[in-house]
C-alpha cells in the first residue's frame, strides 16, 4: 500500500530511470519508425506534439481484440487510462489521469471524450461501437478544450478507421475459441472509378455462447453470450487535386445476454477478497430475464476538404442514430425477499415456488428484489467547419466553428419487492444544444523554440422533461446552460533534432448535466459545470533504438461533478464537490532490443484528492467505512481519492518476429497490464477498495509473406485472473468481475 513518501519515491525513481534512457548510445539506424498522429487536427510526428500522447496500432490492436473483446479491453493498456462498466458492453466509462465519471445513466456526461472518425460520440451508448478495421487509436491526455470542446477535461480517445486506397487491397480474418467464441472480420477496398472514386467496405461479426448458469432457475448456460454484427462503407471522391469528399456509413446490431452479471454477497464484511459464494460460472438470479442487452444504431458522416492556395477548408457533417437499445438486469444479484416472505427464500425453480430454505448467502437481510432496465433512443447531429493554413513561414494556424445537437429519449423500467410485473417507472427526454468557435496558432520563435496557443468559446444548453406516470405524472421541466472560454498555451524547446522538452497550461470545462434517472428530489439529478486548470511538462526523444515520452502533470478541478451511487437508500445522485486535485507522472518507451525484437512499456502514477469539508455520503449497510462518520452516520469524504481512479497503471508489450530462410516469419506478441489500488465508491471501504490487479495476453503464429496469409494462436487473460472490477453496496456486498480466459486459433488472408 502506497503512502505519500512511497509515492514521491516512486515518481522520482520513474523519472530518473527513464530520463536516463535518453543517454543510451545507439548505432543501428531505421529501427523505430516515425509515428504520425492527428491530435491537433493536422498530421504531425508524435515527437513534435507538445501533449502527452500514446498511439496504438498494428499488433497492439490485433492482440487486444483477438478474443472477441470490446472497448473495455483498453483498460490500463496505456499509462493513466482506465475503462470500466457496470452496464456490460453497451455503456463503457473512461477515466484518464484519475479523472472520469461513474454515472451509469443514459444521459451521463464524461470528461474523456470519444472521437470516432473525427466525430465526438457524446452519449455512453455511442461509445460502444465495435472495434474493427482501424488504422490507429490515439490516447491524448489532459484537457483538449480548444480544438475538441467541452467534456474533454481529462482527455480524448481518438479512433481512426482505415481509409480507401487506390490499390485494391483487403483482408479476411477468422478466429474461434472457447466458450463458443467466433469472430470473423474483413475488408476490401480500392479504386472504383480511375482517378476519381475509391471505396472501402469492412465488417465484423462476433459470437459467444451463453456460458453462465442460473442456479436459481435451474437453467444451464443461460447468460454471458452475445451476437454482434457491425459494418462500415466508405466512398472517397477526388474529382480534382484540390477537392475530396469522404462519405462514411456505419451500422451495428448487438444482442445477447451480456449485461453485467451482479453477484450477491461475494465479499465478506471486512474483506475485499472474493469469498466462497463466488463462482464465475454461476449466478442466482430471480429477475432480470437473464440480463438481456441489445443495441441497433447507424451513423452517416460526410467530410469535405478543399485546398485553396495555402489553406485547407474542412467541413465535417455527421448524423448518429441509436434507434433501438434495451438492457435489463437483476441488480441485487441474488434472491430472497425478507420483507415479503418472512425471511425465507423462494423455491429454487422460480420466484413463485414454495419457500424452501432459510436465510442463505444469496438472500441477505437487506435484499429487496431489484430488477431494472430501460429503453433508449438517441439522435446526434454535429457540424464542424475549419480553415487550416499550410504556410512555409514560421507561423501556421487554424480556426473554425462547431455545432452539436442531441436528443435522448429514455424509458426506465423497474421491479421492486412484491411487484407482479416488469413495469414502467419513468420517461425522460433531454435535449442538448452546443455551439462553439475556436482558433489555434503555432509560431516558431527561433529554430529551437515553438509557441502554440489556442482559444475556444462554447455555449451549452440542456432542457429536460420528466414523466413518472405511477407517481407525480409530468414534472416541471428542467433547463441548464453555461458558456465558457477555454484556452491552452504550450512552449516547446528542441534540445536536438531528435528530442524536445515542453511545458503546457490548459483549461477546459464539463458542461452542466441533467440525469435521465429522476430521483424524488429533482435537484439530485443535476450538476453544475466543472472547470479545470492543468499544468504539464514533458520530454520526448527519438533515438535510433529508443523512443521515450515522459510527462508530469498537476491539475485542479473546480466544482467537480460527481455521482454518488448506492448507499443504504440505493440512490443515484449527481453533485458538485468544491475541488478535485490530481498530480502524477507517466511515460511511454519503445526499445528496439534487436532488429526484430521491440520492447514497449508504460507507467502512469495518479495521486487524486477530493477537497470538500462539507460533503458527506451514506455508507452501504454491509460495508466497512474507512472514513470518519458524522453524527448522522454519513462518511466524510474530504481528502479521498477519486472514484475508479487507479493509483497507478503499468503496461508491457514484447513484439518479436523471427525471419525464416524462405522469407516467411514466425511471430510472438505478448502484452500485460496492471493497475494499483482503486476505490469503487466516493467513500472508502474495506470491501470496495481493490488492490493490485493484472491481466496478460499472448499471440503467436506463422506468417507467409509470399502468399499473404497467417495462422496463429491467441489467449486473453491467459492466467485466468478473477479480478473484481466493481460493486454495489445498497443491499449486500455485491460485486462484478472481469471476463474469463479466452483462448483459440485464428487465420488471416490479406490481398
Amino acid at each position: 500500500m502506497f503512502n505519500l513518501k512511497t509515492s514521491k519515491i516512486l515518481i522520482s525513481l520513474s523519472m530518473l530511470a527513464f530520463l536516463s534512457l535518453a543517454g543510451i548510445s545507439a548505432y543501428a539506424q531505421g529501427v523505430l519508425e516515425e509515428i504520425v498522429v492527428t491530435a491537433q487536427k493536422r498530421e504531425q510526428n508524435i515527437q513534435d506534439v507538445p501533449i502527452s500522447i500514446t498511439r496504438m496500432s498494428g499488433q497492439w490492436l490485433e492482440s487486444k481484440f483477438a478474443g472477441g473483446g470490446d472497448v473495455l479491453e483498453l483498460a490500463s493498456t496505456v499509462p493513466g487510462l482506465h475503462v470500466e462498466s457496470s452496464n456490460g458492453r453497451l455503456s463503457p466509462r473512461f477515466y484518464m489521469r484519475g479523472l472520469g465519471n461513474a454515472d451509469f445513466t443514459a444521459a451521463a456526461s464524461q470528461p474523456v471524450s470519444i472521437v470516432f472518425d473525427e466525430v465526438p460520440m457524446e452519449k455512453a451508448s455511442l461509445k460502444s461501437f465495435p472495434i474493427f478495421d482501424l488504422d490507429d487509436i490515439e490516447v491524448i491526455r489532459g484537457p483538449q478544450g480548444t480544438l475538441f470542446g467541452r467534456n474533454t477535461t481529462a482527455g480524448i480517445l481518438k479512433f481512426d478507421s482505415r481509409r480507401p486506397t487506390e490499390e485494391t487491397e483487403g483482408y479476411i480474418k477468422a478466429s474461434g475459441g472457447n466458450l463458443g467464441t467466433i469472430n470473423v472480420e474483413g475488408a476490401v477496398g480500392g479504386t472504383l472509378v480511375e482517378n476519381t472514386l475509391m471505396g472501402r467496405a469492412s465488417f465484423i461479426t462476433q459470437h459467444r455462447s451463453d456460458w453462465v448458469n442460473n442456479a436459481y432457475t435451474g437453467e444451464n448456460d443461460a447468460l454471458g453470450g452475445f451476437d454482434i454484427f457491425a459494418g462500415r462503407v466508405q466512398l472517397l471522391w477526388t474529382p480534382s487535386d484540390d477537392f475530396s469528399a469522404l462519405l462514411l456509413y456505419q451500422h451495428q446490431d448487438q444482442g445477447g445476454n451480456s449485461a453485467s452479471l451482479f453477484r450477491a454477497n461475494v465479499f465478506d464484511k471486512g474483506s475485499n477478497k472474493l469469498n466462497e459464494n463466488y463462482d464465475r460460472n454461476t449466478v442466482y438470479f430471480d429477475g432480470g430475464n437473464n440480463n438481456p442487452a441489445k443495441i441497433k444504431s447507424f451513423g452517416v458522416t460526410l467530410k469535405l476538404d478543399w485546398d485553396v492556395g495555402n489553406h485547407t477548408i474542412t467541413s465535417i457533417t455527421s448524423y448518429q442514430d441509436i434507434y433501438d437499445r434495451f438492457a435489463r438486469g437483476d441488480i441485487d444479484g441474488g434472491y430472497g425477499c425478507l420483507f415479503t416472505c418472512g425471511g425465507l427464500a423462494p423455491g429454487p425453480h422460480g420466484p413463485f415456488g414454495p419457500p424452501s430454505t432459510p436465510f442463505n448467502p444469496f438472500a441477505s437481510p437487506f435484499v429487496v428484489n431489484v430488477d431494472t432496465g430501460g429503453d433508449q433512443e438517441v439522435e446526434q447531429i454535429t457540424q464542424e467547419i475549419r480553415i487550416a493554413s499550410n504556410l512555409d513561414g514560421p507561423f501556421n494556424y487554424q480556426f473554425g466553428a462547431f455545432y452539436f445537437e442531441d436528443d435522448l429519449l429514455s424509458v426506465s423500467q423497474n421491479q421492486s419487492a412484491g411487484a407482479p410485473a416488469f413495469i414502467v417507472g419513468s420517461i425522460s427526454e433531454i435535449e442538448n444544444t452546443t455551439w462553439a468557435v475556436f482558433g489555434q496558432g503555432s509560431y516558431d520563435l527561433t529554430e529551437q523554440f515553438t509557441l502554440t496557443a489556442g482559444v475556444r468559446y462554447t455555449d451549452d444548453e440542456k432542457d429536460a422533461q420528466h414523466e413518472r406516470p405511477a407517481v407525480e405524472g409530468v414534472l416541471d421541466p428542467i433547463s441548464l446552460g453555461d458558456d465558457e472560454l477555454s484556452w491552452d498555451v504550450s512552449l516547446a524547446f528542441a534540445v536536438s533534432d531528435d528530442a524536445q522538452v515542453y511545458a503546457r497550461v490548459a483549461t477546459g470545462f464539463r458542461a452542466p448535466t441533467i440525469q435521465d434517472r429522476l430521483e424524488d428530489d429533482p435537484v439530485a439529478t443535476i450538476a453544475d459545470s466543472e472547470t479545470i486548470m492543468s499544468y504539464e511538462i514533458g520530454y520526448k526523444a527519438l533515438l535510433e533504438k529508443v523512443r521515450l515520452n515522459v510527462a508530469a502533470f498537476y491539475y485542479e478541478v473546480d466544482d467537480m461533478q460527481l455521482v454518488a451511487v448506492g448507499g443504504d437508500a440505493n440512490t443515484t445522485t449527481l453533485l458538485n464537490a468544491d475541488e478535485g486535485v490530481g498530480y502524477g507522472v507517466e511515460f511511454d518507451v519503445d526499445i528496439a532490443l534487436a532488429e526484430n525484437l521491440i520492447l514497449s512499456g508504460g507507467f502512469g502514477y495518479n495521486k487524486t484528492e477530493l477537497n470538500d469539508k462539507e460533503l458527506t455520503l451514506p455508507v452501504g449497510p454491509m460495508a466497512t467505512s474507512l472514513d470518519p462518520l458524522n453524527e448522522n452516520g454519513r462518511a466524510i469524504i474530504d481528502g479521498n481519492p477519486f472514484q475508479h481512479a487507479p493509483k497507478w497503471t503499468a503496461n508491457l508489450q514484447l513484439d518479436y518476429t523471427h525471419p525464416m530462410a524462405n522469407g516467411n516469419e514466425l511471430y510472438l506478441f505478448t502484452d500485460w497490464k496492471l493497475k494499483g489500488k482503486t476505490s469503487d465508491f466516493l467513500y472508502e471501504s474495506i470491501e470496495f477498495t481493490f488492490g493490485t490487479q493484472f491481466e496478460g495476453g499472448l499471440r503467436l503464429g506463422y506468417r507467409d509473406t509470399v502468399r499473404n496469409f497467417e495462422i496463429g494462436l491467441f489467449a486473453r487473460n491467459i492466467t485466468n485472473e478473477h479480478n473484481p472490477i466493481g460493486g454495489i453496496d445498497f443491499a449486500n456486498n455485491l460485486g462484478y468481475v472481469n471476463q474469463p480466459r479466452i483462448w483459440g486459433g485464428e487465420a488471416r488472408y490479406s490481398f
